[in-house]
């Protein structure tokens, strides 16, 4: 079944849920609800607000500073037949079903967090998302992509369906295609990269010149080039960290705006490397799904 960003849909129904939370001591609502709520954020709780999922004996309000006192009940809808809306201009919701989400990642966005940042990271965006129809909802992490890496990537909504995938991630995952904007032009139009990684002290992966390592596979092709800039599509066969950066660097072509592997450019301020396909197995339905996004167009026009 092939899918695409452009039919994709970023609602869904809910059935309709509510719990109750009685009132014990002198309160106000949000800084009640933010304790009630212990494993949802601060903008996911107000987004319940906001919604008007919240009611104090049965009446609906949206005033985070509604005074409560002991007696009082606190209700949380959890649907009511609406639908949920995801909107945000970082990440797109390509598909969804009970068990899997599949996201459109914009570059700058990190997929988990870090120590650093633990807020704005797509894990943390879909959790707050799936939460508003049930605090016991969760996302489960399958893979990564780069900070300032774009594209296509899946998420988990249980931990069956991710240790599934995990365990079987080479057999289920059957294509993963990425595009990238490389300095130069390839000697070869198309070529198959087969080399060790390993990853030093830093944390920056290289292609190991003595062996030792994980072997790492990709399958390139030249789609357009200025000679300057080249468009390539890259088919991974393998998928470890910072594969297409390190190896592009190996050859002599250092993907665009990656200066941490070589690239002495930037044209587009950003790292021009794109996952652009997914195809896989379902791991409940066992259907094979693709997912592909459209080329982003700074790349066309730095390679035309």
């Amino acid at each position: 079944m092939e899918r695409n960003d452009r039919s994709a849909r970023s609602t869904r129904p809910v059935s309709r849920k509510e719990r109750r939370i009685p009132v014990t001591t002198e309160d106000t609502l949000l800084p009640f609800l933010l304790k009630a709520l212990q494993g949802q954020s601060r903008t996911s709780v107000k987004a319940l607000l906001g919604n008007g999922q919240i009611s104090v004996d049965g009446k609906m309000t949206r005033q985070f500073d509604t005074p409560l006192s002991p007696g009082q009940t606190v209700g949380i809808n959890y649907g009511g037949g609406r639908k949920v809306e995801f909107n945000n201009p970082l990440l797109k919701i390509i598909w969804e079903d009970d068990d899997l989400i599949v996201i459109n990642k914009r570059e700058g966005l990190l997929s988990v967090s870090t120590d650093r940042v633990k807020e704005r990271t797509a894990y943390r965006l879909l959790s707050d998302y799936v939460k508003q129809t049930d605090p016991r909802n969760k996302i489960f992490v399958l893979h990564r992509l780069d900070r300032d890496t774009s594209g296509i990537m899946m998420f988990a909504k249980n931990q069956e369906v991710k240790e599934r995938l995990q365990s079987n991630w080479n057999e289920m995952i059957t294509q993963r295609t990425y595009v990238a904007v490389v300095e130069g032009r390839p000697e070869k139009d198309s070529d198959l990269i087969v080399s060790n990684l390993v990853e030093n002290k830093h944390m920056q992966v290289f292609v190991a010149p003595t062996g030792g390592g994980k072997e790492a596979i990709t399958r390139y092709r030249v789609l357009r080039t200025n000679g300057r800039y080249s468009l390539l599509e890259l088919d991974l066969e393998t998928g470890r960290k910072n594969q297409i950066r390190a190896q592009m660097q190996s050859i002599g072509h250092p993907v665009a705006g990656d200066t941490k592997y070589g690239a002495e450019t930037n044209p587009a301020r950003r790292l021009m490397l794109h996952a652009r396909k997914l195809r896989f197995i379902h791991p409940v339905t066992g259907e094979e799904l693709c997912f592909e996004t459209r080329i982003p167009g700074i790349f066309t026009s730095t390679s035309k």
